[in-house]
């Protein structure tokens, strides 16, 4: 029996995109902060001219999966990380963008085979989205983690054939 997991080390050669939202960016600021924190401890150059590392952002969280989808379809990425933050107001636009975005991350995903992490925080008030990202925990933090482990698990695991 062949077991495949992903590691957290050996990133030399790990190219990861970044998208992020620029709604709400007290949150996903956070999010980012936490992200790259993550990442530069378990060897990724997060440093302006870094070869490693691209960031692009974005509006809101509903242009997410378009960008993310230009990134992995580029071949330049091993992995692409998505951050952003849905707050519930008052109307329904909450449902809408975040049955998208959700959707639209799993299918550049499957479509693409980069694998796609999917740090979009879907709060129902400010106070939570800022708890997920730096007052009690960063879960930017942990998307940074996924990220290095899915791409190292995408790396060891066999070819698809064409």
């Amino acid at each position: 029996m062949t077991v495949f997991e992903g590691r957290f080390t050996d990133v030399a050669d790990l190219r990861i995109g970044l998208v992020i939202a620029r709604f709400n960016d007290l949150v996903t600021g956070k999010l980012l902060s936490g992200c790259l924190d993550s990442l530069s401890r378990h060897g990724i150059d997060v440093s302006p001219g870094s070869s490693q590392l691209d960031v692009a952002w974005v509006p809101g969280s509903f242009e997410i999966p378009l960008v993310a989808q230009r990134l992995a379809a580029s071949g330049r990425y091993q992995v692409v990380i998505t951050l952003g933050a849905v707050i519930r107001g008052d109307t329904p636009h909450f449902d809408v963008v975040v049955a998208e975005v959700s959707k639209g991350v799993a299918a550049v995903a499957r479509d693409t085979g980069v694998p796609v992490i999917f740090g979009v925080l879907t709060t129902d008030t400010l106070q939570q989205a800022l708890e997920r990202a730096g007052i009690k925990s960063n879960l930017g933090w942990s998307y940074g983690l996924q990220a290095l482990e899915m791409g190292s698990l995408m790396a060891a695991l066999p070819k698809q054939q064409p």
